[in-house]
């Protein structure tokens, strides 16, 4: 294999039965993209994650709803919810959190890219960071609300 077609742990390249095109499936978060995923520079890591934010969030808005009341403790028994749905197998993370977070990156499937020590709130790069690859984290709580991660490279 060419160094060019280098991929990040748990991603594979796949051919498209539709159209024959080139695609990238990550295997932990189901996500599918038609562009090589990047690889991170040593020390990074990479993660997906679905945030559900609250009345105390930073910023109470989202692609979602436009001021965002529900309490700490709603979204918490949401992500809950979420995050029992994902274990259990009835739902992918990237197709719930593309559905259901209230980041941006929900149209990544939660997907974060790879990132660095400083470049993410501290609670949540302490969560990345001491995650196995493909282990999915307990609730996790920072200033935008509470979130869900799975690190994946």
């Amino acid at each position: 294999m060419a160094a060019s077609e280098f991929l990040p742990k748990g991603w594979e390249k796949r051919e498209s039965r539709s159209s024959g095109r080139t695609f990238y499936f990550n295997i932990y978060t189901k996500a599918s993209q038609w562009e090589s995923p990047s690889i991170p520079s040593p020390g990074d890591v990479q993660a997906s994650h679905l945030l559900v934010k609250h009345n105390e969030s930073r910023r109470p808005s989202s692609w979602k709803e436009d001021k965002i009341t529900r309490s700490k403790e709603e979204a918490l028994e949401i992500i809950k919810s979420f995050r029992e749905r994902i274990v259990s197998n009835e739902v992918g993370f990237a197709e719930l959190a593309s559905k259901e977070s209230d980041c941006g990156s929900a149209k990544r499937g939660g997907d974060l890219g790879p990132f660095g020590h400083g470049q993410m709130q501290k609670p949540f790069e302490e969560a990345t960071y001491s995650l196995e690859v493909g282990e999915l984290s307990n609730p996790i709580y920072t200033d935008s609300g509470i979130h869900i991660i799975i690190r994946t490279g």
